[in-house]
């Protein structure tokens, strides 16, 4: 095989796990939007989707990231929204799990 096939294969695993990691939370925000905002499986749901959605913006404002610039600055200002939102779930100022699943949804049906 070649660098660039492997390369490749690489990237495509570690898409497959980023889509893992995208469906486990929409899970947990499913499941959580069908309950009690306050509850302790709410409060799971949001907590996980602030750290996946942390270090991702962590690998995306890394220098050796190969992604676009524009794309990388697109999807931080998503994370930080992401992150938001869950903050405002968290603290009570909101009760709604939509937005964080569509947009969840939207960023894991792109990387598909």
């Amino acid at each position: 095989m070649s660098y660039a096939e492997i390369a490749d294969d690489d990237s495509q695993e570690r898409r497959s796990r980023e889509v893992l990691a995208f469906d486990h939370g929409i899970e947990l925000l499913t499941r959580a939007a069908a309950g009690d905002p306050r509850s302790a499986e709410a409060t799971e749901a949001v907590r996980y989707v602030q750290q996946l959605w942390g270090f991702l913006i962590s690998d995306l404002s890394d220098p050796g990231n190969s992604l676009s610039g524009p794309l990388r600055t697109d999807l931080i200002s998503i994370g930080l929204w992401v992150i938001r939102e869950a903050d405002r779930l968290l603290s009570g100022a909101s009760q709604s799990f939509t937005g964080l699943i569509d947009i969840n949804r939207t960023v894991r049906d792109g990387l598909r």
